[in-house]
């Protein structure tokens, strides 16, 4: 399988109060073409600060360390006009809250034709208007030309986790990473999200970096699964394997801490030690 994301020996660490603290602790994994692999952990686990490193997004507090190989090019020294270059169009990223993602005061139309003309400067109005229509179309959007007028607070929650994945998947990239996007979503709603994100990665052969700290909803998109705990990586296989025959405490605990509808109601679910 060719390797698209290789990540080596990642650390992340944040300045505060005249030192570092670490959030990602040596964090290596890869990403092949076409591949879906989940990354899991409770809140604090450094799932987050590792998606964002992989694009750059951190904020200057950040000191980020090791490699991040896209096709053997290390983003880590990348020049930013490269990043910029490559954002969205080879690797796009769905983030965790939709409402604060999209641009309250511009019409969900042009925040897509905006993600699209970074790209395609050279694209006519038309042509930029059909692939507006065909993206947010893609995603189920229903009557995509009036509703692409429409600005954010007009859509649900869900409505809105499918404006970002237009966005995200406007320019066909190879690799897109979703950061916990069915966190603010009702059950229903969730199971909708990842049936879509399921649907355009076999449309598109698309490869899937998810995050997420349900294992349960990892189970549902992802061939590989990635446990990280305090910013390491504890356990990491096939999805079947690792749910089924967890190989280390800390997954135990998060599989008993997740309810099914085997758990008895009657008793608090497991904590995480």
């Amino acid at each position: 399988m060719e390797r698209l994301l290789e990540i080596r020996d990642l650390t992340v660490g944040f300045r505060a109060g005249g030192g570092v603290r670490a959030a990602v602790r040596g964090v290596s994994l890869t990403v092949g073409a076409g591949e879906s692999v989940g990354v899991v952990g409770e809140s604090g686990s450094g799932k987050s600060a590792l998606a964002l490193s992989v694009l750059r997004l951190l904020p200057d507090t950040a000191v980020v360390g090791g490699e991040i190989l896209w096709e053997g090019r290390d983003l880590l020294r990348a020049a930013v006009r490269e990043l910029r270059a490559m954002r969205g169009r080879d690797v796009a990223m769905i983030f965790q809250e939709p409402m604060t993602a999209l641009n309250p005061v511009m019409r969900v139309g042009e925040q897509v034709a905006e993600a699209i003309r970074a790209h395609h400067p050279e694209m006519s109005r038309g042509e930029l208007r059909r692939r507006v229509v065909d993206a947010l179309r893609e995603v189920a959007i229903e009557e995509p030309e009036r509703r692409g007028r429409e600005y954010p607070h007009q859509f649900s929650g869900g409505q809105r986790q499918r404006i970002l994945t237009a966005m995200a998947i406007a320019n066909q990239p190879r690799l897109l990473i979703a950061d916990e996007p069915t966190t603010a979503l009702d059950v229903t709603v969730q199971a909708q999200v990842l049936e879509l994100i399921a649907e355009l990665r076999r449309r598109h052969g698309l490869a899937l970096l998810f995050i997420s700290h349900d294992l349960a909803v990892v189970a549902q998109v992802a061939e590989r699964v990635v446990v990280m705990r305090a910013g390491e990586i504890v356990e990491e296989g096939p999805v079947a394997e690792v749910l089924q025959r967890p190989q280390h405490e800390y997954t135990r605990q998060l599989l008993a801490a997740s309810p099914s509808m085997r758990t008895n109601r009657g008793r608090p679910l497991a904590s995480l030690a």
